[in-house]
């Protein structure tokens, strides 16, 4: 009798851990709708808190609406983030400094980019195509998320820098937020100048 009350609970971890991998809490939850569909992300506030609140608060803003992936390398990430017609390339928000860890960087972790100086980023930030095509960014960017679902959509972005005829998010928001009507494409709204 002792053995199968050992062997239930850990037969119901076994079963629970993929799930609980698939549903992040919906306040870390990131959606982005695609023209293809949604590709969710879990955002790892444990790992990269600044870089999760400052993604929460643009999101919430509505900067992320609207906005080209403007670089998207085959074998290595799409990138996007960056406002149309803003001088600089980011949001009027603070920089963020480094949050960076030992989180390995693989197919569809979600980095944020920088220029030159580490304690750079901002706004923009990119999700990975393949595990090898990453694999040497651990370190030198900051891993705030993973996508749990919709990667096909990621995949299917056309490629450039920029693409001739860029794919743009059409809607970003908080799963704790609720889900939004289809929303019409809307130019992105400057952060602070509006």
């Amino acid at each position: 009798m002792r053995t199968l009350s050992l062997l239930v609970p850990l037969a119901l971890l076994a079963f629970a851990s993929p799930a609980d991998a698939k549903n992040p809490s919906p306040e870390n939850t990131l959606v982005l709708q695609l023209e293809d569909g949604d590709v969710v992300i879990e955002m790892l506030p444990k790992i990269a808190p600044k870089h999760v609140a400052q993604v929460k608060q643009l999101t919430r803003m509505g900067f992320y609406d609207g906005l080209a992936w403007f670089r998207v390398i085959d074998g290595f990430m799409a990138q996007t983030g960056y406002p149309k017609g803003k001088k600089g390339g980011k949001s009027d928000l603070a920089d963020l400094p480094a949050e960076f860890g030992k989180t390995k960087f693989k197919r569809g972790t979600v980095g944020m980019g920088h220029g030159e100086d580490p304690n750079s980023a901002n706004s923009q930030f990119f999700i990975c195509f393949t595990d090898n095509g990453c694999a040497d960014l651990a370190g030198k960017y900051t891993a705030w998320g993973q996508v749990v679902s919709g990667m096909e959509h990621i995949d299917a972005l056309k490629r450039g820098e920029p693409p001739r005829n860029p794919d743009e998010t059409v809607k970003a928001y908080i799963k704790a937020d609720g889900t939004p009507e289809a929303a019409p494409k809307a130019a992105p709204k400057s952060v602070g100048n509006q």
